[in-house]
């Protein structure tokens, strides 16, 4: 069965390994989460969860990194590698999974997360991009090479309805795009794979201002 696992939120601590003082990366299980749309990464709410700390608005945010999902398989392939614990949360992630292929998903499909009128429907909308945060976060000597030759980041989401999610929902995958392009895919067109930048963009799976992004990287 695809769940909810744990429901995760950052309070702002200080940082050295990040362009401002403080971050919200460690995220703590609570009980529940509220999710709605942020707006946009400039002048936007910063997290589409209420009360979860965004600190660097430049890079963190907005309504295209709403919510950031890991499968816990994934946390369990990494805490095998390292050789130790990663709780729920570690990654910074706001939902963390349980049986759900977060890096298989398709750009654009939806998850409707818990039943009837009250469920929440999020949408993918692309990778995690590791940084000098997270690799301060881990302490692991070098975890941005070594995350990104992985390849699997987990997924952002944007909230399309907002609501509430708790541990132990049941999570189902619906309006899944033909293109068929995943998360991963993604990932490696941002990090230079021109081919797979080239069928995103065909495809219309990156939404603004992504999309511009991606295209001025290919020329």
């Amino acid at each position: 069965m695809s769940t909810i696992l744990s429901t995760n939120v950052g309070r702002s601590v200080p940082t050295e390994h990040s362009g401002v003082p403080t971050t919200g990366i460690d995220k703590q299980p609570v009980d529940r989460i509220d999710v709605r749309a942020p707006g946009p990464k400039k002048g936007g709410l910063g997290s589409g969860v209420v009360g979860d700390a965004v600190d660097d608005r430049r890079h963190h945010g907005g309504d295209l990194q709403a919510v950031y999902a890991v499968a816990r398989e994934e946390l369990e392939w990494w805490a095998s590698e390292l050789g130790r614990d990663l709780r729920s949360g570690m990654f910074g992630e706001n939902l963390t999974t349980a049986g759900v292929d977060v890096d298989g998903a398709v750009v654009g499909e939806r998850w409707v997360i818990g039943e009837g009128d009250g469920a929440v429907v999020l949408e993918v909308a692309g990778p995690r991009i590791p940084c000098r945060t997270f690799a301060g976060h881990m302490g692991e000597r070098g975890w941005v090479k070594r995350f990104t030759a992985r390849g699997r980041t987990g997924a952002y989401l944007s909230v399309v309805v907002p609501g509430v999610i708790e541990p132990r929902m049941p999570v189902r995958v619906v309006d899944r795009p033909a293109h068929g392009l995943t998360v991963p895919d993604y990932f490696r067109a941002w990090m230079g794979d021109k081919d797979l930048a080239r069928q995103l963009l065909k495809a219309g799976a990156v939404p603004e201002p992504h999309r511009g992004e991606l295209a001025a990287r290919l020329r």
